[in-house]
């Protein structure tokens, strides 16, 4: 026992020893994306929310003054990087497209993203503990994590996406240890800041229904609830017309070119010459082409159906640990590879998760999504309006096959191998009986 308990020790402090290199190795990462070709041809959502925070510091209330596309919860990435810095505070700013961004808020909100990030890498690290990872195991995901800046690009610096994967993350770290309480209300936070998450639920339901019964499941329903009723009812109250039509516009948004229908139709425009253009609209470019409406239709079908595959499937199967993490992964990347919208920073969900998978299937996914992190920044932002515009060449089949990739992370996560103890019990007796004959 007691040297059972030394060697827990020496794995824990060997493990905080991988994880703080993670965390300086992706501190670095994240510098290093400030500088070079990283800097150049930038596309970027900040200035957009310097004018939320200011709008309301300045009184002004999301859903009834101003047009919020995104949930409540998003809101203290917008505001909190505001605070202090006013938009008569500093008179210096940087002209970026339309907008003017001030380098204090900009600062801010790269710092605040920056403190999401070394979060979900401690919370990664905590995750593997639980699930028994390796030392080589938990070197190799929590390096990956550590170089994702450097692998899908600037793209990390100015989306708030870390906020709500860091979230999300922690919601599944405490699910994973026990701690259905917290984390459904962690769960209850993440949905809020952006709703992605909300595919992690019915998973959560599962395990908890399993191993605490429905009490326990009531309980942290309540909890999920109470947090979302908190962060969704005062401006349900006081804008009901305007937080409706942020989900409405989500829900309504064409076919955006990135996605997996719109690059097989752009693939299509190469090949056989389908007629394609892009409309601008719901903040994205979208595609126009014969079908498209009717794809947009297919892919909300298969991501719909996809999704619910997979919550059959962890339902049907005993509640491990393993099979918690791999649904949960599955979930997110089938909400990200079927959906008819498909922006880049989309795949900052996805690291953390798919990184939390052990084995083999671990090691392969993980190679697949090193890929389509590379494959997306080789277009984004460099090339963007080169596909955007004129439906290059090149950023075409990068589209494409980055893709194609998560749709094969999706695959890989519920396919079972064919195990040969399967195949035993029916070579069993024949053995029996040739041994019984010799006798």
């Amino acid at each position: 026992m007691l040297l059972e308990l030394i060697r827990a020790g020496a794995d824990r402090r060997s493990s905080l020893l991988v994880a703080v290199i993670a965390g300086v190795l992706f501190l670095g990462s994240w510098a290093t994306i400030h500088h070079g070709f990283y800097s150049e041809h930038q596309i970027v959502d900040t200035p957009l929310y310097q004018h939320y925070g200011d709008w309301v510091l300045n009184g002004n209330v999301p859903y009834r003054d101003f047009s919020l596309e995104y949930p409540p919860g998003a809101l203290p990435a917008f505001i909190l990087p505001a605070l202090g810095n006013s938009a008569s505070a500093e008179p210096s700013a940087a002209e970026i497209g339309p907008y003017r961004v001030r380098t204090a808020y900009r600062r801010n909100f790269e710092l605040m993203m920056e403190l999401c990030g070394l979060a979900s890498i401690a919370l990664l690290a905590v995750g593997l503990l639980r699930l028994g990872a390796s030392n080589g195991r938990m070197a190799m995901s929590l390096g990956l994590a550590a170089l994702s800046p450097l692998l899908l690009g600037p793209v990390l610096l100015s989306r708030f996406d870390l906020w709500p994967t860091a979230l999300a993350l922690a919601a599944l770290v405490a699910i994973l240890g026990d701690r259905h309480w917290i984390g459904f209300g962690l769960l209850g936070a993440a949905t809020a800041a952006k709703i992605f998450p909300a595919v992690l639920l019915p998973i959560g339901i599962v395990w908890v229904w399993k191993r605490a019964g429905r009490r326990g499941l009531a309980s942290c329903l309540g909890i999920y609830l109470a947090v979302l009723t908190a962060c969704f009812v005062p401006f349900a109250i006081v804008a009901p017309h305007g937080l409706v039509h942020s989900f409405a516009v989500q829900l309504n948004r064409p076919l955006q070119i990135e996605s997996l229908g719109a690059a097989v139709l752009v693939g299509l425009h190469h090949l056989v010459g389908l007629a394609a253009s892009v409309q601008n609209g719901s903040g994205s470019q979208n595609l126009a082409a014969s079908g498209s409406g009717v794809v947009a239709w297919v892919q909300t079908g298969l991501q719909g159906a996809a999704l619910l595959g997979v919550w059959v499937w962890f339902a049907r199967g005993e509640a491990s640990r393993e099979r918690l993490v791999r649904a949960s992964a599955a979930a997110i990347v089938a909400f990200v590879a079927f959906g008819k919208v498909l922006s880049p920073q989309y795949l900052i969900w996805l690291c953390p998760f798919i990184l939390l998978v052990l084995g083999r299937r671990g090691l392969a996914t993980s190679a697949l999504l090193a890929l389509s992190l590379v494959l997306t920044q080789l277009w984004f932002p460099y090339r963007y309006w080169d596909y955007a515009l004129h439906f290059g060449s090149l950023p075409s089949a990068l589209v494409l096959v980055r893709d194609v990739a998560l749709v094969g992370i999706f695959a890989l996560m519920l396919a079972e191998p064919r195990r040969r103890e399967q195949e035993l019990p029916a070579a069993v007796p024949a053995q029996a009986a040739l041994i019984q004959s010799e006798a």
